[in-house]
């Protein structure tokens, strides 16, 4: 069950696809279909939301989303570069105009020195050439409030494509 807050971000993001003819498709590793999930909690969102992809291990993010292996390999399943690589891989592998992606440790354990537990990194992208990338350190908050948090910041660069040109989020 998805909060009050949540539902009604995600119901506003939906009219804007609905009213501008966009469809999304979702490319999820530590929310584990979160995002989809809450947009489709939403009736009506079948004319919106295309599909949703649950890469949680590599392979998964290689073989169904196209996430090249040196991309892994070099930068690590929690990357900017990853991110973006999961972000256009869902929209090569879906007929979505919109995509996001979503990879980072929620915790509570997995974290390190460089990549901290509430690290995630983020990127949407569109069918027009609009990109956004975005990082976000939630700190130790608890795996539910890291996944959350950003379920809340997914939706928010989706709707940041479906309102303005190209741009880049910090």
């Amino acid at each position: 069950m998805i909060d009050a807050e949540l539902r009604q971000t995600a119901k506003r993001l939906l009219d804007l696809c609905r009213a501008r003819g966009l469809t999304v498709a979702t490319a999820e590793s530590c929310t584990g279909g979160l995002v989809a999930a809450t947009l489709t909690e939403i009736a009506g969102s079948s004319d919106v939301v295309e599909c949703g992809f649950v890469t949680y291990s590599n392979a998964a993010k290689e073989t169904m989303l196209g996430v090249p292996q040196a991309t892994l390999k070099q930068h690590g399943a929690v990357s900017a570069e990853t991110a973006s690589a999961m972000a256009a891989g869902a929209l090569r592998r879906s007929g979505a105009d919109l995509a996001v992606a979503i990879t980072g440790i929620a915790g509570p354990g997995g974290g390190s020195k460089n990549k901290p537990v509430g690290l995630v990194y983020f990127a949407a992208t569109s069918r027009d050439g609009r990109h956004v990338e975005s990082t976000r350190r939630f700190g130790k908050i608890g795996r539910s409030r890291v996944r959350a948090r950003s379920v809340a910041h997914a939706l928010e660069l989706l709707q940041l494509l479906t309102t303005a040109g190209k741009a880049q989020a910090g």
